[in-house]
């Protein structure tokens, strides 16, 4: 078992190698760094943010709580392929630029999916680390089982209208889960951001916003510069853009962090509500998931992404480039 002190240093220097390779390779247009400058860019913030935050706090998730770290990555690859199976019906993004070979490809989606939840709640414990929010109280929130049922229908409501009249209600995806999970989470025990409003405690609500915000952002600037990149084609946006984003689409990024944080904290159920946050590190002896479920989702999984990825390339890729 290494040191925690050289877990960090190791970790530090492989995220300022990556940089090096990523901004070097996309300036001077050399392959495959500057079609994978987002996946480059990305994996060096998430790299390097870890051990400012263990160098400010003396723990952090990739140096110490590295098997949270590795239970994150193919959840957020799920998460976010969910939005893609979504999007068949909105339409509201395509892929281009990407490269031509199939492995390749693939390893591209998994890298970059993988580091959604990373980058959002690595943004998040940097900010709580650096104290923002850290006072901040509101009047508790009250909450019952009819506010439950009331969460459930307009999550429902959400969820269904983009899917009925995706011109119209394409923005609800972004929100839907929230209502769906978040008395579902509460109900059974895991992190929830309900728990914590019913307390007057927003800080963590706060720092998921501002995270959201900061990594929608850096999304768009790294996707603008990369090569393979993603182009909007959303109803209503209007002619303001910064980077491929349309203005009004930024707003979308803070609550997509707070929805990611409730979907990932219903999928912890699985783990008896062990999760990535330094207080979650014990196993809830209430929660018990039924073996057969535990030892089928890696399966689940896998044959969810084959068919997943298939389907982005038949529908949402539009340009492949044949450099490798």
């Amino acid at each position: 078992m290494f040191h925690e002190d050289t877990k960090a240093k190791a970790i530090v220097y492989l995220g300022i190698f990556l940089a090096f390779l990523g901004y070097s390779g996309n300036f001077l247009e050399i392959e495959p760094m500057h079609n994978m400058f987002f996946i480059f860019a990305w994996w060096s913030y998430i790299f390097i943010i870890d051990v400012v935050i263990y160098n400010i706090k003396g723990e952090s998730l990739i140096v110490s709580r590295t098997d949270e770290f590795f239970a994150l990555l193919p959840w957020s690859v799920f998460i976010w392929l969910l939005f893609e199976m979504l999007n068949l019906r909105l339409g509201n993004w395509h892929y281009t630029g990407l490269p031509w070979t199939l492995k390749l490809r693939w390893t591209g989606y998994l890298l970059s999916f993988a580091t959604v939840l990373p980058g959002l709640f690595e943004t998040t414990e940097l900010l709580e680390t650096l104290g923002l929010f850290r006072n901040a109280r509101t009047r508790p929130l009250s909450t019952g089982p009819r506010s439950a049922k009331r969460f459930y229908y307009i999550g429902a409501a959400m969820l269904a209208l983009p899917l009925l009249f995706p011109k119209y209600f394409f923005a609800l995806i972004w929100t839907a889960f929230i209502f769906l999970c978040e008395p579902l989470n509460q109900k059974l025990g895991l992190n929830s951001l309900l728990s914590e409003l019913r307390k007057g405690r927003p800080a963590r609500l706060y720092n998921l916003l501002a995270s959201g915000g900061i990594c929608g952002f850096l999304w768009e600037l790294w996707n603008y510069k990369a090569g393979a990149k993603w182009v909007y084609s959303v109803p209503f946006g209007g002619p303001w853009k910064l980077f491929e984003m349309p203005l009004p689409g930024y707003i979308g990024f803070p609550v997509f962090a707070v929805e990611c944080y409730a979907m990932y904290n219903l999928i912890t159920w699985l783990r008896r509500g062990k999760t990535w946050e330094q207080d979650c590190q014990t196993p809830l002896e209430t929660i018990k998931p039924p073996t057969w479920l535990l030892l089928s989702s890696p399966f689940i999984l896998t044959v969810f992404f084959y068919f997943a990825l298939r389907t982005i390339d038949a529908h949402t890729v539009q340009l492949l480039i044949g450099w490798l």
